[in-house]
């Protein structure tokens, strides 16, 4: 009567796991964190030397088969250090508006799992030639023209309507930056740390 309990229990938990992976869904949630320039910096990843900046806004998730396509759209703050060429470095911060388009697998049911993805994203710069409302326009048309690009993977992990993801984006083109003298191109590569929340 025990093994039957077991095979029924094991069969049970296995549908429901395929049922889950398998039917369509949409998901819509908003999202916050922090840009980091290293995993660890004096034994706190979190710590305010190693902060290089913020991220705040929204997603969605498409999933079906085991596998979903989530785009994302936010506002985001990134410092960098860039190197002039001789021993001095000046800091950068650059604020734009990100759109990930991410491509990825979940594993888990029942609200808890774990999730892996990656993707391009386009990063529309907010400066003195480009300001927010023409950042968000450019996001929300995907032109790519005015865009600069990188490349985000990452995992992470679900539990009911939390989310906690971890990244690595990896700049592709240079971002521009004039420190008042002297115009820098420079590619952006950090990692942020997210908590979203879904809303449905």
């Amino acid at each position: 009567m025990k093994k039957l309990i077991l095979v029924l229990s094991i069969f049970l938990t296995g549908a429901v796991t395929a049922q889950a992976q398998v039917l369509p869904s949409v998901q819509f949630g908003v999202k916050g964190g922090v840009n980091l320039t290293s995993l660890s910096s004096g034994g706190s990843s979190l710590s305010s030397n190693n902060r290089a900046g913020y991220l705040g806004g929204f997603w969605a998730r498409f999933g079906a088969l085991g596998f979903n396509f989530q785009p994302e759209i936010y506002l985001t703050s990134k410092n960098v250090d860039i190197n002039n060429g001789s021993s001095t470095k000046s800091s950068a911060k650059f604020t734009s508006i990100d759109v990930p388009l991410l491509l990825g697998a979940k594993v888990g049911a029942l609200g808890f799992g774990g999730r892996f993805y990656g993707g391009p994203l386009l990063s529309f710069a907010i400066n003195k030639d480009n300001n927010f409302g023409s950042a968000i326009g450019g996001a929300t048309r995907l032109d790519y023209k005015d865009s600069n690009f990188a490349i985000q993977v990452g995992a992470g992990v679900d539990i009911q309507k939390i989310s906690v993801d971890l990244r690595y984006e990896a700049g592709l083109t240079k971002q521009n930056y004039f420190d008042g003298s002297t115009n820098y191109k420079t590619r952006v590569s950090l990692f942020n740390l997210s908590l979203a929340y879904r809303l449905f």
